[in-house]
């Protein structure tokens, strides 16, 4: 119990990581140790196939079940608990869903070099500024069938001979080693079904957006296009690859402080 007339200390914010397609939460292992050594809360969820989950990525066909540990996880949240929910490439689809659902919930929200669509895949420019076109490399993408080769695809990874040239060509080599051995086929039909209807309660939520400007996989271009069609209340860049958790995770650490500061939080 505080003395009388002091003020009790404010709590350091919680930081809720989420990974793209094909990732997991152990994308995030040098952004929670730099967040934990630091006196921070973080958490890192494993949406549905992806990570320790066990399910097949070609049984998760919908978007609602690929994040329903995203959900379970928000709801578990006490009423009176905001988060700094952070999305790193097609995790920003999942970050936005949540905001839509839980806005009381997130104190702002971060997109990492992240597909950042305020009502999801509704037309061709959403597909256009959010989904990767990877056809300069060629064939790079293993698929998989899960209701039949006659039908569209159910999941899809990178081939790992790409994986490092596309995704983490500015990353250690052992990071990029690690990711080759960790990395699962995501579910592709699940989020090409992300699509939001309108609530107004989504802009509530303060947003940033992290740029990375070697990206070769969602392009520097495509994340200038998203900034511009829905503009977030600060944007950020860093000289990174696709995966800046990797290949440039000081500079990164300090960001999500700096964003957790300008609105707010004590760091």
């Amino acid at each position: 119990m505080p003395e009388s007339g002091l003020v009790a200390p404010l709590l350091k914010p919680h930081f809720v990581l989420v990974h793209g397609i094909g990732g997991g939460s152990w994308c995030w292992y040098k952004i929670r140790c730099l967040m934990e050594n630091s006196g921070y809360r973080v958490s890192c969820v494993d949406l549905k196939a992806s990570g320790i989950d066990a399910s097949d990525a070609d049984s998760v066909l919908t978007f609602d079940d690929y994040n329903e540990p995203l959900m379970k996880f928000m709801s578990a949240l006490p009423e009176n608990e905001q988060v700094i929910l952070v999305g790193h490439s097609a995790g920003g689809l999942s970050v936005t869903w949540a905001t839509h659902k839980f806005a009381d919930k997130i104190g702002l929200a971060v997109y990492v070099a992240a597909t950042m669509l305020k009502l999801g895949f509704w037309a061709d420019q959403d597909i256009k500024d959010g989904v990767p076109d990877l056809s300069e490399f060629g064939d790079v993408y293993d698929l998989g069938f899960g209701l039949g080769n006659d039908k569209p695809p159910t999941s899809a990874v990178i081939k790992k001979e790409f994986q490092r040239k596309i995704s983490y060509h500015m990353s250690p080599q052992e990071d990029s080693t690690l990711a080759s051995m960790l990395l699962r086929p995501g579910p592709l039909l699940a989020l090409q079904g992300a699509r939001f209807t309108e609530d107004n309660d989504v802009d509530k939520v303060p947003r940033v957006f992290i740029k990375t400007l070697q990206d070769r996989v969602v392009k520097p271009e495509q994340q200038d296009a998203m900034i511009k069609r829905w503009r977030p209340s600060d944007v950020h860049a860093l000289d990174s690859d696709h995966s800046p958790f990797f290949s440039n995770p000081f500079l990164l650490f300090g960001l999500l402080v700096k964003a957790a500061a300008s609105v707010g939080y004590c760091n």
